[in-house]
């Protein structure tokens, strides 16, 4: 099991999912679970833990349009083909 940039993806870990249809929408932050090994698309579950109303601290923020930017630097804007 592999994330987006090829890293292992073990059950416990903290994630974002993206969309992963081409925009940039993050659909989810949380923890990783039921996930099983053997393959990387629609495996597992994402426990949310964001909280619903979050004060923006704005030194702390980045701006969605940046991040992505941040992805497409290295590669990681688009979904990996399936195999």
């Amino acid at each position: 099991m592999h994330y987006r940039n090829g890293r292992e993806a073990k059950n416990g870990d903290l994630v974002l999912s993206l969309d992963g249809f081409g925009s940039a929408v993050i659909s989810a932050v949380g923890v990783l679970h039921s996930a099983v090994a053997g393959n990387d698309y629609c495996n597992g579950s994402i426990a949310p833990i964001q909280p619903t109303n979050k004060g923006a601290c704005l030194v702390d923020c980045l701006h969605l349009d940046d991040v992505m930017a941040l992805l497409a630097e290295k590669g990681l804007d688009e979904r990996p083909a399936g195999k």
